[in-house]
């Protein structure tokens, strides 16, 4: 299924005076998508409760989990900017007080800028009655991660709103299309407790690639979406990987090189860093395998002299939801 977003002929009105929304992490470019596929997982996520106020002012009343690091100024928080953008696509103003609950690591290649920014437009809209449809929000939520990273990305936002495996075809216009999700598909992720910033992450790349390298990664896209499609987990497997972003990224993450083998040895269909980083993926075909990678990995990290937190989950077909 595909949408294209659009935003006209929007009604509001206020329907209830709070809501408590959670907003689950994600992993984005899937290896060869960079930059335009990721899927949700269950675990870990954002819990932002939002209510109204009569003050017509936005304000960032509570924020934690954060170890302090993250602004109250609305118009620096991801939840702030991407409520902003609502108001502003609907013409209104409307006063909102945030509770923001960081439930996931900052910095982790999560998606967690994305999952406050998506849970700030979702909760607002249903405040407002849903003026907008969901696959409307992707671009406020784009806008608080423009705040966060720089740019307005929405590899982690649009599966963090929509659930499931996404690909954004295109910007101008917005296309977002939503993939098959095999029903044995599980999902690995280890986050090594080390630092590694976005900007730094992205200063790694190159800015030129060989054509040779830019076919292998169109193929092996091209090929991610026919085996989602026909569930062929070996294909999957096959297709999951990197020639652009992994080869530059890998030094930036302590062990990944020992940790991506040892995902594979134990059952892995295949293994790649989860967006920018430092967090290392891998996908598996059933629970126990799943088990067993995540172990796998963190003991590789552990070798390392690094401590890692593992979540394992199938792919998140939800995404936001009211709690």
């Amino acid at each position: 299924m595909q949408w294209v977003t659009s935003q006209t002929d929007v009604n509001y009105v206020v329907m209830k005076k709070k809501i408590t929304v959670f907003a689950p992490a994600t992993v984005a470019n899937l290896g060869c998508g960079f930059d335009t596929m990721g899927l949700a997982i269950n675990a870990p996520g954002d819990e932002l409760r939002l209510e109204i106020n009569k003050e017509n002012k936005i304000r960032i009343r509570k924020i934690t989990g954060d170890q302090g690091k993250l602004s109250y100024d609305p118009k620096r928080n991801t939840v702030g900017v991407a409520i902003q953008a609502l108001l502003n696509a609907l013409e209104i103003n409307q006063g909102f007080d945030i509770y923001l609950s960081k439930k996931m690591p900052l910095g982790s290649g999560l998606g967690s800028s994305a999952a406050s920014s998506i849970a700030g437009a979702f909760a607002a809209n249903e405040l407002l009655g849903s003026p907008f449809r969901r696959t409307d929000l992707v671009p406020f939520g784009m806008a608080g991660e423009k705040v966060a990273s720089g740019a307005a990305h929405a590899d982690n936002v649009a599966p963090c709103l929509l659930g499931g495996i996404t690909l954004i075809r295109s910007y101008d216009p917005l296309e977002v299309i939503s993939l098959a999700v095999p029903e044995k598909l599980m999902v690995v992720v280890v986050y090594p407790h080390v630092e590694l910033l976005t900007k730094n992450a992205r200063a790694v790349l190159p800015k030129t690639f060989s054509i040779k390298d830019g076919v292998a990664q169109w193929s092996n896209t091209a090929a991610l979406v026919a085996g989602l499609y026909t569930d062929n987990y070996s294909l999957i497997g096959r297709a999951v990987t990197d020639r652009i972003a992994e080869p530059h990224r890998a030094g930036l993450i302590p062990s990944f090189h020992q940790v991506k083998a040892s995902a594979i040895i134990n059952g892995a269909l295949a293994c790649s860093i989860s967006g920018s980083g430092p967090s290392v993926f891998a996908l598996a075909q059933k629970k126990s395998d799943a088990d067993k990678i995540a172990k796998a990995m963190q003991a590789e990290f552990s070798r390392g002299k690094i401590k890692s937190t593992s979540y394992i989950s199938p792919v998140n077909l939800k995404g936001v939801k009211i709690i």
